[in-house]
């Protein structure tokens, strides 16, 4: 069982930066992959991005592709996603997830999701 809560949203305007961060508990954080889902309001629940267990491999959608940059510290159970050059258009409630099974951008198969932090970004 793996518990996730994700922390460091807010409001902020156009060009500027937040870091997300989604404290795990429970055992083997490292054997999960982990990922940032994002749901803007009247739309369906995209991928973000992902990081395998080692922090090795990642994966990024198009959007943010250098904008944004995720990692993991294993010791401290936590991933973070590093946001910068925000836009409007990432205005949505950012999910943290965890999948035993490797990184992958189908939100389907993974197990364990967090509550969700607002972003909102300003024009």
């Amino acid at each position: 069982q793996v518990q996730l809560v994700e922390s460091g949203g807010g409001l902020v305007q156009a060009g500027g930066s937040l870091r997300l961060s989604c404290a795990a508990s429970g055992r083997a954080f490292s054997n999960y992959a982990m990922s940032w889902f994002r749901q803007a309001p009247g739309k369906e629940r995209e991928f973000v991005t992902s990081i395998n267990w080692s922090g090795t491999i990642t994966d990024y959608t198009d959007s943010v592709k250098g904008r944004f940059t995720i990692s993991r510290d294993n010791a401290k159970n936590t991933v973070n996603l590093q946001m910068n050059s925000l836009k409007p258009e990432d205005t949505a409630v950012y999910y943290c997830a965890a999948n035993r099974g490797g990184t992958t951008r189908n939100d389907r198969l993974y197990e364990y999701w967090g509550q969700g932090t607002q972003v909102t970004v300003s024009s």
